[in-house]
Formats: structure tokens, sequence, C-alpha cells
């Protein structure tokens, strides 16, 4: 039986970027998946849907060329051609990874682990079949999935997970999403962009409601001026299938009659694995943690989806990294107190949040309502994207970023933005924030000019109402 210091279950972001860095460091590390590298986020969540929205946002613009002065055609889609696209997307960034790990020599196993035993201070990981190894630390990224409604069970043909949704190579007439969160949204303007017709219906007041509630309130604008039929405060009683199309009712009185039914009400983590001499405790299922993801057994890790703590791709991926370097610390030099390790625990206050909407909606940070529920007095700043000459001279004047700095000591506390590149623009916020930036701090920076991140400097600068082409 052959031992490794550490098992990884589950090859997602989080799973397999530790896993090479474990190797970098040179800690003999065995990974198990049971589908391809990547997880969810590469296969069939971040990734292909990006490769979605490029197409709807392509389409949109060309629909618009007359407006810059380009003859404006009508260009008929081609949906087996966008969905071929897409999948040829996913396949080379998963087989570029793979190849990573072949010209690294890393054990990558392809099953699904059913059970890890503790014995005699080792831990033996076994699939359905047999005992594959033992290790001294092993790491659970094992993701998540899509909840179902009970009364709508998925069947892949009607009644569509976020998963479904991708594997369709053909465009419906109607959607109706069930959930206006972040992947009801995004879903939401890739097929209303491509012609369907489309509707949401949220439970709560506002779409996305984890953002500001102001960004909150201008991207329903948005979707709405787009054709998107938005019914907030709504739930879905009950839905029942008919031939060609599906009937749902709804707790305002209405009916929705759709083509397909995408039920985006949030996921789920999944761990399914036995557990013999040792138990790890959950908290509502997902794997209860410390600030440096070790579980209650000391040397199993939860990273990811499966601890509840964030679920973007991104912070799967740094947990692993802060659990990399925590056994490094405890293999090569117990000496070292965690205290000084490079990586510091995760302040999930300030990680940033992107929905590739139409427009983008990215924050990082406070909202108003959290800085006010913890009573921080603070000063808010916004810029529109109308008065910047690059929005201007690219037609993408919708949005504005809205910064929020305490008042008292003015360092800045959040960023929220939506509009054109508002998912790259906050990668500033996130410098700015976790750097403990002040104002001051900002007034010595360069933004180049002409550029959409100037609205970063002026949405700062009217903290102070000193924004330069605001009134």
């Amino acid at each position: 039986m052959d031992h490794y210091k550490t098992a990884i279950i589950g090859g997602g972001p989080g799973g397999y970027e530790t896993a090479i860095r474990l190797n970098q460091l040179g800690i003999s590390v065995i990974i198990f998946e049971k589908e391809r590298l990547g997880g969810v986020c590469l296969n069939k969540g971040c990734i292909p849907t990006k490769a979605l929205v490029k197409v709807a946002d392509l389409f949109t613009e060309m629909k618009i060329a007359g407006e810059f002065g380009l003859e404006n055609y009508d260009f008929p889609v081609n949906y087996e051609k966008i969905y071929n696209r897409k999948n040829l997307v996913v396949e080379k960034l998963v087989s570029g990874i793979e190849f990573l790990f072949n010209k690294r020599n890393m054990p990558l196993v392809k099953t699904k682990i059913t059970k890890i035993e503790k014995k005699d201070g080792k831990y033996l990981i076994f699939d359905s079949n047999e005992l594959l190894c033992s290790v001294d630390y092993v790491i659970l990224a094992t993701g998540s999935e899509p909840k179902e409604l009970p009364f709508l069970p998925f069947d892949a043909d009607k009644f569509l997970s976020s998963d479904h949704i991708l594997n369709m190579n053909s465009l419906p007439k109607s959607l109706t999403i069930i959930g206006g969160g972040v992947i009801g949204c995004e879903f939401a303007c890739i097929y209303a962009q491509l012609g369907v017709e489309v509707n949401i219906v949220e439970y709560l007041p506002e779409i996305v409601p984890t953002e500001d509630e102001e960004i909150s309130k201008r991207l329903s604008m948005a979707l709405k001026k787009q054709g998107i039929k938005i019914f907030t405060k709504t739930q879905v009683l009950s839905g029942k299938k008919e031939d060609n199309f599906v009937e749902l009712s709804l707790s305002n009185g209405k009916t929705l009659i759709s083509e397909k039914v995408l039920v985006s009400v949030g996921r789920k983590p999944v761990f399914d694995i036995e557990t013999v001499g040792f138990s790890i405790k959950n908290n509502h299922d997902y794997i209860e943690i410390n600030n440096f993801c070790q579980t209650n057994e000391k040397n199993i890790f939860a990273i990811g989806d499966v601890n509840g703590k964030l679920m973007l791709a991104h912070v799967a991926s740094k947990q692993g990294l802060l659990v990399a370097e925590y056994i490094e610390n405890e293999i090569k030099d117990r000496k070292k107190d965690i205290k000084d390790l490079a990586l510091k625990p995760l302040n999930y206050d300030c990680i940033p949040a992107c929905i590739f909407t139409n427009p983008e909606v990215a924050s990082c940070g406070l909202t108003e309502k959290k800085a006010k529920e913890r009573n921080i007095e603070i000063k808010i700043g916004k810029f529109p994207f109308a008065a910047n000459g690059k929005a201007l001279g690219v037609g993408a004047t919708y949005g504005f970023v809205k910064t929020i700095v305490n008042a008292e000591t003015d360092e800045i506390l959040g960023m929220h933005i939506i509009g054109y590149l508002a998912t790259e623009l906050i990668a500033q916020a996130s410098i700015l924030i976790n750097t403990k930036a002040k104002i001051d701090d900002v007034s010595n920076i360069i933004f180049a000019h002409p550029t959409i991140s100037e609205c970063v400097m002026e949405s700062i600068e009217d903290t102070h109402k000193m924004a330069i082409h605001l009134v």
C-alpha cells in the first residue's frame, strides 16, 4: 500500500491548485477526482457560462452596430455552434490542467472516495472496491451541487439545474428562472440577449440580495429594459408539465407558462464519505472549520464550497493555498509560529465577488447596510460611468462606482460597481480594501487616462466631494 503525506479529495479549483502548491513545496500528494479536474467551476460553472456570456454580449453589440456608424445586419443565432465552442473552451482549459499534472508526475486517481478510516495515527482512503492508500493529512474539497425544490425535482428536460441548462444544444423559446441570485441572473441575461423570453421569480424583495441594495435595484432596472420579467416577493407554489411547456403557479396569483424552467435556488455541500475512527462536525450540512480550514479532526481540512464560508472558486483556491502552507509548516518547521505564516487567515469581508450579467456587477468589502448594522459611521462616494470619457467612447454609460469609507478614519471599507468591466475593476477595490488603504493613499496613485478605472478614482474622491468631473 502506497503512503503519501497528503490526500486531496476533489479536483476543483481548490483541490487541484492545492495539489500543485504541495508539489511545489516538495510534499507528496495524491488527488482523487471522480470526474475531470476543474470541478464544477471549469466543467459546468464559471468557465462555460463565461463562454456563453461572451457570445451573448457580442450578439447584443452587433445588434446596435448601426449606432456606431456600421451597417446594422440581422445575424441569425446558430446555438449549436455556440454550444460546441463553449465545450471547446472547457476542453482546452481542463486538458491544460491535466497536462500540468502529467508534467509534474502527480498521481491523479479517477474514482469516488467512499470511506476514510483512521488507524494508528494514519488515514486510510477507500473507494467502493478497495483500500487505495494511507496518508498523514486529508484535504476535503468535495464541493457543492444545485439544490432542488422538493415539489419540482430536476428531470433534465423541463425542470433544469444549472448543470442541465449548460447541456442544452438548442435555445428554448421561453425560460422561467426560479431564483434571482447570481446564477439565475447570469443565465437570464445570456438567454434574453439571445432572444429567449425570460422570467425571473425571486422570493426575496430584490434580485441578487447579497449585493448592495442600490446595486440590486439598478441591475433590476437594466434587466427589465432587456425585456426580462422579474417577479420579486413571489413564491412558486406548484408546477406541472404539459407536452411542450411547464405551467407554474405563483403566490401572487399569476400563472407562468414557459418551455423550460431553471431552478436556481442555491447550492448545497457534497460530503457523503463514511468516516471510521473519527467524526467531523457539521453545521447545517457544512463542515465546520477554524481560521486555517482545519476541522475538529486536526489533520483533516475542508476547503471550498463544502465548508460554506463563501461559495466562490477563488475562495476555495485561496483556502487551499493557506492549508498547503500550514501543512508545510507542520512538516518542515515546527518551530515557526502560526502567526508568522506568509499567508494569513482569510478576511471574508474583503473578498471580491463578480456577477457576469449585462451590465456586470462586482463588489468587495462592506455594503452600506452592513456598515450601518455594525454601527460604523460612513461616508459614500459615487461616480457614474456616463461622466467618464472612455465609457462614452465605447457606448457603455450605464452604471456607477460606489465607495464606502469610514467617516472617522477615511479607511476604504467597501466598493460596489455596476457597469462595463465591473468584474475587472473590482481587483483595484480588493487591493485597496485588503491593504486598509485610506483616501490620502489613493490621492498619490495616478490612474491612466482615458480608462474606465478613473471611475474608481473619482468615486473615492467623491467621498470628500472632490471629484473633478462631478457636480
